[in-house]
């Protein structure tokens, strides 16, 4: 897991995964609370995970699409 990805990457992707997260949670608090339907507990727990793989990314400078080879632009 050698950095692989400039500072504007990480920037970008710690920032996408926080948004993500709070979307994440928010999908999740609307469906425990009943305002939402039952397939958003799967869409929250998805995309807090996902935020949260992210923000991963983003702290450690690695990149796991660049480490499989893909040459991303950011």
């Amino acid at each position: 897991m050698q950095c692989n990805i400039d500072k504007r990457g990480r920037a970008l992707r710690t920032t996408l995964g926080i948004a993500t997260d709070a979307i994440g949670t928010l999908l999740l608090v609307g469906h425990f609370l009943g305002w939402l339907p039952g397939w958003t507990l799967y869409a929250g727990i998805a995309a807090v995970l996902g935020g949260a793989f992210m923000v991963f990314e983003g702290v450690n400078g690695w990149c796991v699409v660049r480490a499989m080879g893909f040459k991303t632009p950011i």
